[in-house]
């Protein structure tokens, strides 16, 4: 008997075309219909929020392989029994990426000088920089030590990776405790967020938090937007104390009129830090490799929750 896959693209589907594997193209994201009996689903993170519970309405499911390393959006729509697994190794290295682009963009106000290109006005300006800079990592798996790879290149800026528990890395770094971060916070130039979202670190990034960051700093959020207060950094940002550069907000999507669209020293890309051609390839490559295991009943990569859990 084949294994029945829903997958979200007709190109994994096209992959798919395997020995023992069957897949349906049915995206979770847009499918106007309900979702077709299957022992699988292969889905990135819908887009709207009222999706998710599809997950619990598909007969006969018995995991569900993400194409994202965030999973605590179906947990909870997740029915008992059934397995669960992410792109775990496919997505770092590209969201690592994206936080060093938002960090230099905020930094030399690239966004005021392409608002500047767009009225075709010559606006020499002075901007802080990483060269130097002390920046406070918070959050230190694949994506904090890849973003922290990325920021040795930069001279004598200085990291302090924060994370739970203090520990040395697999890299060397010496690795902060959360409860360290009063005494840290002031000493930071940029403050990046690289946690995932759960009960302990919702909006751990609060008005305390915020207030204990010097003036001028600017905070990078590329984990998940409930980690930060969005109205107290609203707050900090419409004083022009603090700057921001954000991948995630809270709401998301954000929606038009929303005031962070128009806040001050303000940049914003839309959840794309995993957005790559690179990413695509990798995550695709893992899926097939997943389905394949499952169907031969070898032991599955990257497992969030095994089956029958």
């Amino acid at each position: 008997m084949s294994l029945r896959v829903l997958v979200p693209t007709q190109e994994l589907a096209s992959a798919l075309q395997l020995p023992g594997i069957e897949p349906l193209l049915w995206h979770l994201n847009d499918a106007p219909c309900e979702p077709p009996e299957a022992e699988v689903l292969i889905t990135e993170r819908p887009r709207q929020p009222e999706r998710h519970p599809l997950v619990a309405r598909i007969p006969g499911l018995r995991h569900v392989h993400l194409l994202s390393l965030g999973f605590e959006w179906v947990l909870e729509h997740l029915p008992e029994g059934v397995g669960l697994s992410n792109s775990r190794g496919a997505i770092e290295d590209a969201t690592a990426e994206h936080a060093l682009a938002l960090l230099l963009a905020a930094l030399r106000a690239v966004p005021a000088a392409v608002r500047d290109q767009d009225r075709q006005r010559w606006n020499p300006a002075w901007s802080p920089t990483l060269h130097g800079a002390t920046v406070l990592l918070l959050g230190y798996g694949g994506v904090g030590a890849g973003i922290a790879a990325r920021l040795a290149p930069f001279g004598p800026a200085r990291v302090l990776p924060v994370a739970r528990t203090a520990r040395i890395a697999p890299d060397g770094a010496a690795v902060h405790a959360l409860h360290e971060l009063p005494g840290l916070l002031p000493e930071a130039d940029i403050v990046i967020i690289a946690l995932p979202h759960d009960a302990s670190t919702e909006r751990l990034v609060d008005a305390a938090f915020l207030s204990s960051m010097r003036d001028g700093a600017l905070l990078v959020n590329i984990g998940r937007g409930p980690v930060v207060d969005t109205g107290a950094l609203l707050a900090e940002l419409e004083t022009g104390r603090l700057g921001a550069a954000l991948d995630v907000t809270d709401p998301e999507p954000l929606p038009p009129g929303h005031r962070l669209w128009s806040a001050p020293n303000c940049l914003i890309t839309p959840h794309t830090g995993g957005n790559t051609t690179q990413v695509s390839r990798l995550c695709g490559q893992l899926a097939v490799q997943q389905m394949q295991r499952l169907a031969a009943g070898r032991e599955l990569l990257n497992v969030v929750r095994a089956t029958g859990e």
